[in-house]
């Protein structure tokens, strides 16, 4: 069976009569009429009832009807993603970050792009991992970063780097506690905490590796913005545990102590999330590539602390 019967069956369905797919196609109503019986010999099934007021299709018909139709679209779609291909990227991405995500990916991503790709406007925006998601879900973002993979159908998740999560406080005042290069989850359990809020990604990862080590978590302030915490640590309130990209540079350096978490050391990992559509817009796709090929490059020139890439499958 060709692509071109496909069509011509399509047609003849959607006009509701020879004669009227005859003048849509420019073809004669006999030639239509052979390739209809061409295709029923050839499916063994009777695929049109004639009448005095036009055609309709049999029960195989509408079958046929209706995966000629989704043949019919896929093809068109194929094409004009060929056609996109050739054409230079132009258009409008829409990336969502969480908050700690976008301090270190933000602006080497837009510059990358605007270099690249002067016709593509990318948008980002940025909010707690929750939020974030919630955005993929609703295709208010065409692409996000997240610290946790994503069971959606509608969504694809893949891992492209692991960081690591330490355990700080002001500089000096530890004292004796924790000692040694290794904070245990013993040692974290007897500290005054300032973390996020049991909602929030970090807090559930940092609950259950509590849990699963049998220690409960010290007395805690929550607080759901990084900074905040940073800043409350920075004034003495107590401990935190943040990534290592929290507290890089030399401002943070000096005024902070941080310890390695456990054996092997406590990380995370950093998924991007896309539509689960193999067909992704061309303009989107290379946007995609894009965010890959700079968190490869924050990582091996160390702008990432503390990270690694993750092996693709």
């Amino acid at each position: 069976m060709e692509f071109r019967q496909l069509r011509y069956f399509v047609t003849i369905v959607e006009q509701g009569s020879l004669s009227k797919a005859s003048l849509v196609l420019n073809i004669a109503q006999p030639a239509l009429s052979t390739h209809v019986r061409n295709m029923e010999l050839e499916l063994g099934a009777m695929l049109l009832l004639r009448g005095a007021h036009g055609v309709r299709p049999t029960a195989a018909g509408k079958t046929l009807f209706e995966h000629a139709h989704a043949i019919m679209d896929r093809i068109e779609l194929a094409r004009r993603e060929i056609a996109d291909q050739q054409a230079e990227p132009s258009g409008e991405v829409r990336l969502g970050l969480p908050g700690t995500i976008g301090q270190v990916v933000s602006v080497p991503l837009i510059l990358a792009a605007r270099e690249r790709y002067p016709k593509v406007k990318l948008c980002i925006a940025e909010a707690m991992s929750g939020f974030v998601l919630e955005w993929a879900k609703e295709g208010r973002v065409d692409l996000a970063m997240l610290y946790l993979g994503v069971d959606d159908r509608k969504l694809r998740s893949s891992p492209i780097l692991t960081e690591e999560l330490r355990l700080f406080c002001l500089k000096g005042y530890a004292g004796e506690r924790p000692s040694g290069a290794v904070a245990s989850y013993h040692d974290i359990a007897r500290l005054p905490l300032v973390l996020p809020s049991a909602s929030h990604g970090l807090r559930q990862l940092l609950d259950a590796e509590a849990e699963a080590h049998g220690v409960p978590l010290g007395g805690i302030i929550e607080v759901d913005a990084y900074n905040s915490i940073r800043e409350l640590v920075r004034t003495g309130m107590g401990f935190a545990i943040l990534p290592s990209i929290a507290i890089t540079g030399k401002a943070h350096e000096a005024a902070f102590d941080s310890w390695s978490i456990g054996t092997p050391a406590l990380s995370r990992t950093v998924h991007l999330v896309r539509p689960n559509d193999n067909l992704l817009g061309h303009t989107i796709a290379v946007i995609e590539r894009l965010c890959r090929t700079t968190l490869a490059e924050l990582v091996r020139s160390g702008h990432w602390a503390s990270s690694k890439l993750v092996d693709p499958d």
